[in-house]
C-alpha cells in the first residue's frame, strides 16, 4: 500500500504551505528575499536495481532556495538607508565576525558608527590621507561629529578691467585714506588664517604716467602686504606710521592683455594675524584682467581658504563614497561603502534578521567597490523592498493546500481499501 507515499506527499505540502507562509510574513520586510521549496521524488530500491516495476515512494523536501532577484526601491529621503541598485551585499562587522545583508536600513549608534538594527557596524574602506582614493583595508563607518578645521588662504583671483582712458590721480603720493589718490580699488576680498578669522584684502590701482601702466597696492585689514612694506604701530608713543612699500606694477599691451607680470602673479608680503594664528602668505592672481573701455569693471574674485565649519550633512553618492557636508562648503571622504558577492548566493547561510553568512557552499567571498565589476549601485535615500509578491503567494497558498488535500484523501482511500482487506471472511 501507498501510506508512506502519500505521508510524503502530506510532508511536503506542509513545507511548501509553512515556506510559502514564511514569504507571507515577510512581505513588508526590507531587503526580504523571498524563498521557493524545492522538492524531489523517492524511488524504492529494487533488487538487482531493476527499477521496471517501480512505483515510486513519495517526494522528499530537497532545499529551500531564496530567489535574490532584485526589490523594488522606495524612496525614504532618509541619507543612512541606502538600497543596492544591482549585485552584491552589503558588509558588515557583527562583533568580529563579517555578515551580510541586502537590508539598507541603518542608523548611528551613540558612539557615531553606523550599525544595523542589530547593532552590526557598516564596512567602508578607509580613505587615503589626502582623501583622493579608497583602497585602504575595510574598516568601520564612523560619522563625524565635530567642527571642519578652517583652511588658511594661499591664493587668491581678481579678475577686473581697467580703464583704458584713465588719467593720474590728481593728489600723491598714494594713500589709501585718500580717495583722490588713486583710480580704483578692488572693493575688498574676504581671506581666513589658520584660525579661521577672516579679514578683508584689498587692492588699489594707481594710473601712472606711462601708457597702459598701472601701478597697484595691496592691503589685508589695512595692513600694507607690498614689497618693502612695514607695519606700523599705532600703540606706540608717538605712533608708527607703516611703511606702504613699493607697487608692483601691471603692464597692457596695446590690445588690452595682460603682459606684465608674465604669469599673472603677484606675490603679497606676509601679514601676521592679530588673532594669534599663523602669518598669511599669498598670492594673487590677476592673469584674466584686461585694459579696455572707459569703465572699471570688477568681473571675478575668488579666494582658497575657509573657515570652520559645523557639520550639515551626510551624503553618499552612487560610488558609495560618504561624505560629511559642512557648514563652510566642504566636504570630507569619510570612507566608500564596501559591497560583496559570492559566485553561488544560494548557498549562503541565513543567520535570521536579514543577516547571511558565508559558507562552504557559496564559494569565496568578492568584496569591492560599489558600480565595479558585477557589483551594484548605491541608491542613498531609499531602501529595497521585500521581493514577495503576495498574489502568487496566494496562488501558491492555495495550490499547496489542494495537494495537502488530495494527499489527505489517498491516505483515507488507502485506509478504506485495507479495511475492506480486513473484512473479508
Amino acid at each position: 500500500m501507498g501510506f508512506n507515499a502519500s505521508l510524503s506527499g502530506i510532508s511536503t505540502a506542509n513545507a511548501d504551505l509553512s515556506v510559502t507562509a514564511n514569504n507571507i510574513a515577510n512581505v513588508n520586510t526590507v531587503g526580504f528575499k523571498e524563498s521557493r521549496a524545492e522538492f524531489a521524488n523517492v524511488l524504492t530500491a529494487t533488487g538487482y536495481g531493476l527499477q521496471n516495476n517501480a512505483m515510486g515512494s513519495g517526494a522528499r523536501l530537497t532545499n529551500v532556495a531564496q530567489q535574490f532577484s532584485q526589490g523594488n526601491i522606495d524612496q525614504t529621503g532618509r541619507s543612512l538607508d541606502l538600497a543596492i541598485a544591482g549585485e552584491g551585499f552589503f558588509t558588515l562587522n557583527m562583533n568580529g565576525s563579517r555578515v551580510y545583508s541586502r537590508a539598507g536600513n541603518f542608523q548611528a549608534d551613540k558612539n557615531g558608527y553606523v550599525v544595523n538594527p542589530q547593532g552590526a557596524r557598516l564596512q567602508v574602506y578607509a580613505p587615503s590621507a589626502d582623501g583622493t582614493r579608497f583602497d585602504g583595508a575595510l574598516t568601520d563607518l564612523r560619522l563625524l561629529s565635530g567642527d571642519s578645521a578652517p583652511r588658511p588662504t594661499s591664493q587668491l583671483e581678481l579678475a577686473f578691467t581697467l580703464p583704458a582712458n584713465a588719467k593720474e590721480p590728481t593728489i600723491t603720493p598714494f594713500d589709501p585714506a585718500v580717495s583722490n589718490s588713486y583710480s580704483h580699488s578692488s572693493g575688498g576680498i574676504t581671506v581666513f588664517d589658520s584660525l579661521g578669522v577672516s579679514h578683508i584684502q584689498t587692492s588699489y590701482f594707481v594710473k601712472t604716467a606711462n601708457p597702459n601702466e598701472w601701478a597697484v597696492y595691496n592691503f589685508v585689514d589695512g595692513v600694507p602686504v607690498n614689497n618693502g612694506s612695514v607695519p606700523g604701530d599705532p600703540t606706540a608713543t608717538p605712533p608708527v606710521p607703516a611703511v606702504i612699500g613699493s607697487p608692483t606694477l601691471l603692464q597692457f599691451s596695446d590690445s588690452g592683455a595682460l603682459i606684465t607680470p608674465a604669469d599673472g602673479k603677484i606675490t603679497l608680503g606676509s601679514f601676521t594675524p592679530s588673532t594669534g594664528a599663523g602669518q598669511l602668505a599669498m598670492s594673487l592672481d590677476v592673469s584674466g584682467s584686461t585694459q579696455y573701455g572707459e569703465k572699471f569693471n570688477q568681473h571675478n574674485t575668488g579666494q582658497d581658504g575657509y573657515a570652520s565649519g559645523k557639520l550639515n550633512e551626510i551624503n553618499i553618492s552612487e560610488k558609495g563614497v560618504v561624505y560629511a557636508r559642512y557648514s563652510n562648503g566642504v566636504d570630507v571622504a569619510l570612507g566608500q561603502v564596501a559591497l560583496t558577492n559570492f559566485n553561488n548566493p544560494q548557498g549562503l547561510l541565513g543567520e535570521g534578521n536579514n543577516l547571511w553568512s558565508e559558507t562552504y557552499a557559496s564559494g569565496t567571498p568578492r568584496t569591492g567597490a560599489p558600480d565595479s565589476s558585477d557589483l551594484g549601485q548605491i541608491q542613498a535615500g531609499s531602501l529595497e523592498a521585500s521581493t514577495v509578491d503576495l498574489t502568487q503567494q496566494l496562488v501558491n497558498m492555495i495550490t499547496a493546500q489542494r495537494n495537502f488535500q488530495a494527499n489527505a484523501q489517498m491516505l483515507s482511500t488507502q485506509d478504506q481499501i485495507t479495511q475492506t482487506v480486513i473484512n473479508i471472511r
